[in-house]
């Protein structure tokens, strides 16, 4: 099952098993249980320390456990976790083995400390990125807590299973039996959602932090790259972030970085956070955003003011938040969003096997999206505003040259239709003739673009018709002290090494903003006495 490279590598790893663990499998007489049991006996093989029993009772087959010997400690999976999932495999045997995370101590107390019986079931798919950071935040809760058990499911082996509980989407996580969250959560957020009080301590925690000299508003490649730029000139820097890595979470494959030949969204988004927090940045995660307060003169502070209550205070802001998935703005679309309206092919796709789906939008991500889907779905239909496709010629021969395809142009998408429960079609009119048609279909993956996140800063900093932040070739805003980098800005281009430019760039013109603009006499304690 596992080639003598990974059998290497993961031997390895297993030598920081500090317990003996015990894989539980239960199997059946099919083709995938005799794959599960041939990659569970090549992990057995690589330690002394594991032992593999198949006289496992779960109902769900191929499944399996991993357990601490001789106690209740043990995460669950059905399936086989391959993929974007052998790195959440990798980190269960570990952490059930007894080897410590590297999470924050006072976090993995307040998951100690959570109480109540919980139990979590994850559907996830093996092409879905945003994925493991679910499974794996949901089986370190499950190591380090004895009232949590977590299994994760593949939603595309247990499809009756995901046809019964509605599952159009991944990670969904179930709670005791009910949905509690759909996409992509890391394990702060998780334990927020479970914790009533966490977020009345961090906002208290906030109100007694004194004020920045820059501080960096978003976490993704442009803020990461202010924040580095700016604590490496010796001063207070910070950094409020929704989520970390933003946008890059929900990218798969990254091949354009410069220097950096292949990786991923959620590795990257780990790394730049791993650079900010070596600078000394202190970084203040689940903090959204929604008012910003110029400051009274000159040099003076700004004011950013979050959604949990609490404001932040900082002589220099530099705002990066990004941008998120454009939607269609059509009837029936919030309603049926995860019960068939989608954004993500490469996680959600599986989920369709067999099924008919349509893909909004004719640039390059839409025709990726339907030449992937096409692989797995019965059959895609691309739908298209303009009269042409707009993706590169190579995508449009390939889209062209599949069976199962068919590409509608010149059409405005009207109106996603469901039964309540989940998506059966969706409504086209011609833009030519004003004719409507309709489709007959199970998914709708919607790919136009992307919007940026400047609603809250409507009337306070300068915008575009596209709600784009209006910046300079120094990244300087309408306001004087507040800067701007990223993909929620004018600059053209939305790419990953583009943002992290005008991130650096933007840091280096607060950096000299500062210098020219001495800090009011009697404005150091504002932010206390805030």
């Amino acid at each position: 099952m596992l080639d003598e490279n990974l059998k290497t590598q993961l031997a390895g790893y297993l030598q920081k098993l500090q317990l003996p663990i015990e894989l539980v499998a239960s199997l059946d007489d099919g083709d995938k249980s005799v794959e599960l049991r041939a990659l569970l006996q090549d992990i057995a093989a690589l330690s002394d320390k594991i032992a593999l029993r198949l006289d496992g009772t779960d109902a769900r087959r191929p499944s399996f456990a991993i357990v601490r010997s001789g106690s209740d400690v043990a995460v669950g999976f059905a399936g086989i976790p391959m993929g974007h999932e052998f790195t959440s495999l990798v980190l269960a045997l570990l952490q059930v083995g007894g080897h410590p995370s590297k999470e924050s101590q006072e976090l993995l107390e307040q998951v100690a400390a959570l109480e109540g019986e919980l139990h979590f079931e994850t559907y996830f798919s093996l092409s879905c990125q945003n994925c493991p950071d679910v499974v794996q935040a949901l089986n370190l809760m499950a190591v380090l807590n004895p009232r949590i058990r977590h299994v994760a499911i593949d939603g595309a082996l247990f499809q009756d299973e995901v046809e019964r509980r509605e599952v159009m989407a991944v990670p969904t996580v179930f709670l005791n039996g009910q949905p509690f969250e759909s996409g992509r959560m890391d394990l702060a957020q998780i334990v927020a959602r479970l914790d009533t009080g966490a977020a009345a301590r961090e906002a208290a925690k906030i109100r007694g932090k004194q004020a920045f000299d820059v501080l960096v508003v978003g976490g993704g490649p442009a803020g990461a790259a202010a924040a580095v730029y700016a604590a490496r000139k010796g001063i207070r820097t910070g950094v409020a972030a929704e989520r970390f890595g933003g946008q890059v979470l929900d990218t798969l494959g990254i091949e354009n970085l410069i220097s950096v030949e292949h990786t991923e969204g959620p590795k990257l988004a780990a790394a730049l956070e791993a650079n900010v927090r070596a600078n000394g940045v202190d970084v203040m995660n689940l903090q959204r955003a929604e008012a910003l307060v110029p400051a009274a003169e000159p040099g003076g502070l700004v004011e950013v003011k979050l959604a949990g209550g609490a404001s932040l205070f900082s002589r220099s802001v530099i705002l990066s938040p990004g941008a998120r998935w454009r939607q269609m703005g059509v009837p029936g679309e919030d309603a049926y969003r995860n019960k068939g309206v989608a954004y993500c092919p490469h996680c959600d796709g599986p989920l369709f096997k067999g099924k008919r789906v349509a893909v909004v939008g004719g640039g390059n991500s839409g025709v990726e999206a339907a030449i992937d889907l096409a692989g797995i779905v019965a059959h895609v239909t691309l739908v298209e505003y303009d009269v042409k496709l707009r993706a590169d010629e190579v995508l449009q021969r390939k889209l062209r040259s599949l069976p199962n395809v068919d590409i509608v142009l010149n059409a405005r998408t009207t109106e996603v239709l469901g039964d309540g429960r989940k998506v059966t079609g969706l409504v086209l009119r011609d833009r030519a003739s004003d004719a409507s048609r309709q489709l007959e279909l199970e998914g709708v993956f919607v790919q136009i673009g992307l919007l940026p996140n400047t609603e809250w800063l409507r009337d306070v900093v300068e915008l575009s018709a596209r709600g784009e932040i209006v910046v300079d070739a120094h990244g300087r805003t309408s306001v004087p002290g507040v800067f701007a980098a990223g993909d929620a800005t004018t600059v053209p281009y939305k790419q990953i090494v583009i943002a992290m430019g005008a991130g650096a760039t933007a840091s280096l013109a607060a950096f000299d903003y500062l210098i020219r603009h001495a800090a009011p006499a009697g404005s150091a304690g504002l932010a206390e006495a805030a």
